[in-house]
């Protein structure tokens, strides 16, 4: 029982050091709050930089942003990026996109049932 204990204590050592390497080292925020303001759920939210020629893995995981949440996004991928695509995928399947957003600079997104807007800090 000691070694698996062991074992598990450090993997999750080597979740959180992996976490923390992933992290840009310019000191720029590139936390982005995404606001739901539509009457459905988002299902995916996904941001990936202008460069990449798919998207990256879903920030939501498993979680739901209900109509009237919100959540803030880390797009910080550890690449000193600043220029992302961003997409969400509503519950009714119906996605809206922002492209070469510079999540930098921009603090919030804010999608809805009659499309979006992104707010400047």
């Amino acid at each position: 029982m000691r070694h698996v204990l062991a074992l598990v204590g450090a993997i999750a050592l080597v979740s959180v050091s992996t976490a923390a390497n992933s992290a840009s080292t310019d000191g720029k925020n590139r936390k982005v709050l995404i606001v739901n303001v539509g009457s459905q759920a988002v299902n995916n939210l996904y941001a990936s930089p202008i460069t990449a020629k798919t998207w990256e893995e879903d920030l939501l995981g498993q979680r739901l942003l209900g109509p009237g949440e919100s959540i803030s996004a880390n797009i910080d991928n550890g690449t000193n990026e600043c220029n992302y695509d961003l997409k969400v995928v509503m519950k009714d399947g119906k996605e809206q996109v922002q492209r070469n957003i510079n999540v930098c600079v921009i603090s919030k997104w804010v999608v809805g049932d009659s499309g979006n807007v992104v707010v400047e800090k």
